[in-house]
């Protein structure tokens, strides 16, 4: 089958023939029909992450079950997302409730598979979803639907479970609280609409990208700002002069970090949803701490169970609650997916879906 392929760090992203195993016990066979581009998949190849090679990318997808292994109990024809994080239910974290943080999902990639010649492959947070076809656990995947959109659906695997959880679960915001927003992508957008649907405002979006305004405006913001040495000032104008209860930032630079810590109030919070590098430290004040008592802490995946909340996200779609529409900026083939990375390293759009033909 076909499949997005990076053969190393920097190098190009090409569309290459794969082989993968034969479902086994407990596992399923995925046919992709969407997959979007987020910005963990750069982070694969750009040298923010060491995963091994050669590597099939992609992990924010939905597709239909064509394959069940020995014993495993989702039906043939059933329509899933994929979780790139499925909890064991069994570790320390799992069984305190925090099955974001489960001890077994910790690895970039997994080896799953072989190119046409042979070499061993890996695939992406054990999904590699930028494929025809996946083989994956059966815990690796959560119902929906099926009349709900691929491309919609795909987008609940992580940018909007990401974004809406680190409002709902992480920040926990609530109505009438103000929100600033640090980074216009696909999970960024995702927190926009969802501070809207949780009744906040202000709600400052915030991007170097001048041509995200409209986007910013359609998924939720009540303003749009684009950084600049007067940004505090402005947040402060917009807020009767303390920050904003909630800074939320999506980029992953230290940077863009202690830019949301200024932008907080005293006893404000500040939610880091981005994922950076391992060697881009963050520095702040002792001083500033004690007197700030500001919050930093991180959100990982939402701080969400995607087995609970990606069907319920689900209904939201479909009941038109949760409105993707923002989100997507279009939807293209597997060999147009390169080009998308492109535009996702330049800052461009939203979120690139991938689609492929029934």
């Amino acid at each position: 089958m076909r499949a997005l392929v990076a053969r190393g760090p920097g190098a190009p992203l090409r569309v290459e023939q794969v082989r993968l195993p034969a479902p086994g016990p407990g596992e399923l066979r995925v046919r992709i029909r969407a997959a979007g581009v987020c910005h963990s998949d750069l982070s694969m190849v750009n040298g923010t992450l060491a995963p091994a090679y050669p590597l099939v990318l992609g992990h924010e997808a939905a597709g239909v079950v064509a394959e069940a292994g020995p014993g495993a109990r989702v039906p043939v024809g059933t329509q899933v997302v994929l979780n790139w994080a499925p909890a064991c239910r069994r570790c320390w974290f799992c069984r305190h409730g925090e099955p974001w943080l489960c001890a077994a999902n910790t690895t970039p990639a997994v080896p799953r598979g072989e190119m046409a010649d042979g070499t061993p492959l890996h695939v992406t947070l054990g999904l590699g979803a930028f494929a025809e076809e996946v083989v994956v656990p059966q815990a690796a995947v959560v119902a929906v639907p099926g009349e709900l959109a691929p491309e919609r659906a795909a987008l609940l695997g992580c940018a909007v479970l990401t974004g809406t959880g680190a409002v709902r679960n992480t920040a926990r915001v609530a109505a009438g609280e103000s929100v600033a927003v640090i980074g216009l992508g696909g999970v960024g957008l995702s927190v926009l609409t969802a501070a809207r649907a949780a009744g906040a405002g202000p709600i400052v979006a915030i991007d170097v990208a001048e041509a995200k305004r409209d986007l910013a405006l359609a998924a939720g913001a009540t303003d749009f700002l684009v950084p600049d040495d007067r940004l505090s000032k402005q947040v402060r104008a917009l807020t009767e002069g303390r920050g904003v209860d909630h800074a939320v930032e999506c980029v992953g630079r230290a940077a863009t970090i202690r830019t949301a810590w200024r932008l907080a109030r005293r006893g404000g919070a500040v939610t880091v949803v981005g994922m950076g590098a391992k060697d881009d430290l963050v520095s702040l004040a002792a001083l500033d701490i004690f007197h700030s008592a500001r919050t930093l802490r991180s959100s990982v995946y939402g701080s969400s169970d995607p087995d609970r909340e990606v069907p319920a996200l689900a209904r939201e779609v479909a009941d038109g609650t949760l409105d993707l529409s923002p989100l997507i900026s279009g939807l293209i083939s597997l060999d147009e997916a390169p080009a998308a990375f492109d535009r996702l390293a330049r800052g461009e759009g939203a979120r690139w879906v991938v689609t492929f033909p029934d």
